[in-house]
């Protein structure tokens, strides 16, 4: 009966591992765009707003806005509903889209700027339309994120990038390590548990 339980262990141990696994590859983390594109180069456009209830629908469409220097209003550039379209004809040609594919809960929100040019450079701003779908009601809601282009002629990395990216991997591995407890803490009360039925079914055959 022994060799039972722990079989069991094992098995349930896989599968809080397997789930760990999936669930990581499954993070969302916000992380900024980068602010300085090169002249004649292409430029991911970075747009990454999260859900916080991942077991919430949704659905979300996005827009983006573009003001240049010097300018006051926001120009309508492009838009996201399961296909884009550019909204502009400074960018037509120029824009595709960058973000999520294979689901209308969009997370990812980027576009993609082809053949930059000095006159790119500016404020854009996106925004994710959300649409959460609760068992009663509805709730709609947007996010906001902005991203300030410089265009330069020759690639520099600045600050912001390399924080960027060291806080990503630092939000990556977090999740990770908190996974990994979350399993052992798992395991040993099933392990407890295994034991325990174990000492009543021996004080049972006694």
């Amino acid at each position: 009966m022994g060799r039972n339980i722990v079989s069991l262990e094992q098995v349930i141990f896989v599968l809080l591992c397997t789930l760990g696994v999936g669930m990581c590859r499954g993070a969302c983390a916000e992380v900024d765009s980068d602010t300085e594109a090169v002249a004649g180069k292409g430029f991911k456009l970075g747009c990454i707003s999260c859900k916080r209830r991942s077991e919430v629908e949704g659905s979300a469409t996005v827009d983006w806005f573009f003001r240049s220097k010097g300018q006051k209003d926001f120009e309508h550039i492009y838009n996201y509903d399961e296909e884009g379209s550019i909204k502009s004809f400074q960018f037509e040609d120029r824009l595709d889209w960058f973000g999520s594919r294979q689901s209308n809960d969009i997370q990812d929100a980027s576009i993609f700027l082809t053949n930059v040019t000095f006159n790119d450079s500016g404020t854009y701003r996106c925004r994710v339309n959300r649409l959460l779908t609760y068992e009663f009601y509805e709730y709609q809601t947007k996010i906001f994120k902005e991203v300030n282009l410089t265009v330069v002629g020759k690639a520099t990395r600045g600050t912001a990038s390399i924080v960027s990216e060291v806080m990503m991997y630092v939000a990556i591995i977090g999740l990770q390590v908190w996974l990994l407890i979350e399993m052992i803490y798992c395991y040993r009360k099933i392990s407890a548990a295994g034991e325990e039925a174990l000492r009543e079914a021996q004080m049972l055959s006694i």
